[in-house]
C-alpha cells in the first residue's frame, strides 16, 4: 500500500498510509480542516540485468574502451619534448 502526501489548510502537510482503491481524503485527521493530495514525484525507476539497448550506456563499450580514455601528453608524445611524461 502506498504513501499519500496530503496537505491541510490550516495545519500543514501530513502522510497517509491507505490502499490504491481508497478514496483521497478530504478531511484532515487531526484538525478536521480541508485537505488537498500532493502530486508527489514516486519512486525512480533502476534498471537491473541484462537486455538493454546497447545505447542506454552510451560511454561504456565492449573492447577495452575508445582510444579517447587513454591519455596522452599535451606536446603528443614526440620525441623532441622533454618537459612531458611518455605514455600516461
Amino acid at each position: 500500500m502506498p504513501t499519500y502526501d496530503y496537505e491541510c489548510e490550516k495545519c500543514g502537510k501530513f502522510e497517509l498510509f491507505q490502499s490504491m482503491k481508497d478514496e483521497p481524503v478530504k478531511t484532515c485527521p487531526k484538525c478536521g480542516g480541508k485537505v488537498h493530495r500532493l502530486i508527489g514525484s514516486g519512486g525512480g525507476i533502476i534498471f537491473k540485468g541484462l537486455g538493454f539497448y546497447q545505447t542506454d550506456y552510451k560511454n561504456k563499450q565492449k573492447g577495452g574502451g575508445s582510444s579517447k580514455d587513454k591519455k596522452s601528453p599535451p606536446c603528443g608524445g614526440s620525441d623532441s619534448c622533454k618537459g612531458c611524461p611518455k605514455g600516461e
